[in-house]
């Protein structure tokens, strides 16, 4: 179980990757890349970790897959940082059954997204107020708005109503594309004191990270392959130094943009963090994208192209 130190709060700040999970090339889930990719992701500075997320695969492993891939994370981060647990489903019971055995394992909250095919904010408030109240309130809760994944709008409205009703809700993922007028009418409210304050964490890859922060967020919640970028452009806004923030995010913007594609991303996103040595595979399990020699090729260059820029830039 978590210590109330680990768990998560509305103030939550910093970067809390999305880990990937590594398969072995036959397709098996790969214990040995869990535990590098882990240590790799708390070497680069990461505040936190959200796993089983869609970019996680979480929808392509067994019950069983995911218990294992959950306890080994949770064990190999050690309390050194909060895990949040994605237990996005179609059913409550399930959603209940996994946030409390991800919180006996001892994460810090649970991400949860909204079925497809709700199409009114009745249905969609209906569906997180009925998720949330099968939780009960020791468990924090972060929304995950992504409706380019599920299909779902979920207004500003909703999320406020959301907020007032339930005071496990402590965190909004928010990657509405386009949506930084959404980032801005939340966090606005709060600041305004018409609603509670929760922590903004943005995804989309990171790719708007720089004006986001400048919005009112207060950190990522992606995948990129190089999470570093992310924790340093974070701190350097924390430090109030936003020019310079850019500065190093424009560095990385051509990879990233090229991360991002639909379709490919998490491929490429695999095959860098096998460059890199974070786990020994890029296997992406059925069905999913696979790279050919082309694709390979101009990641290469891409790679390259961005530590010659990186070089150019720690030089100056």
């Amino acid at each position: 179980m978590a210590t109330d130190n680990n768990r998560l709060t509305e103030q939550a700040t910093g970067v809390y990757i999305i880990a990937a999970t590594p398969f072995s090339d036959d397709g098996e889930v790969d214990f040995h890349s869990i535990d590098s990719l882990t240590d790799f992701y708390l070497e680069q500075g990461v505040t936190g970790f959200t796993i089983l997320g869609m970019m996680g695969e979480a929808p392509k492993l067994s019950e069983a897959e995911t218990t294992q891939v959950m306890q080994r994370i949770l064990k190999r981060v050690a309390g050194r940082a909060p895990v949040v647990v994605g237990v996005s489903h179609s059913s409550n019971r399930h959603v209940e059954r996994l946030s409390k055995e991800a919180m006996d394992l001892g994460a810090a909250g649970v991400m949860i997204a909204p079925v497809s095919n709700l199409k009114t904010d009745e249905q969609v408030h209906g569906y997180y107020a009925g998720a949330i109240k099968g939780l009960g309130r020791g468990i924090p809760v972060c929304l995950q708005d992504f409706p380019q994944a599920t299909g779902v709008h979920t207004s500003v409205p909703v999320i406020h109503r959301l907020v007032d009703e339930f005071e496990q809700v402590v965190m909004l993922k928010h990657e509405d594309f386009p949506g930084m007028r959404k980032l801005s009418q939340i966090r606005q409210a709060s600041d305004e004191g018409r609603h509670r304050r929760i922590s903004i964490l943005v995804g989309n890859g990171g790719l708007f990270l720089p004006q986001e922060m400048l919005r009112g967020a207060d950190g990522a919640m992606t995948g990129f392959a190089y999470p570093e970028m992310l924790v340093r452009v974070c701190a350097l806004f924390d430090q109030g130094k936003p020019e310079q923030a850019e500065d190093l995010f424009n560095v990385y913007l051509p990879l990233l943009r090229h991360e991002f594609q639909y379709g490919i991303g998490l491929a490429l996103r695999k095959e860098t963090l096998r460059r890199r040595g974070a786990i020994r595979s890029a296997y992406v399990r059925r069905p999913g994208p696979v790279l050919d020699r082309t694709d390979l090729d101009e990641l290469t260059r891409l790679t390259t192209r961005q530590e010659a820029a990186l070089a150019r830039f720690e030089a100056k």
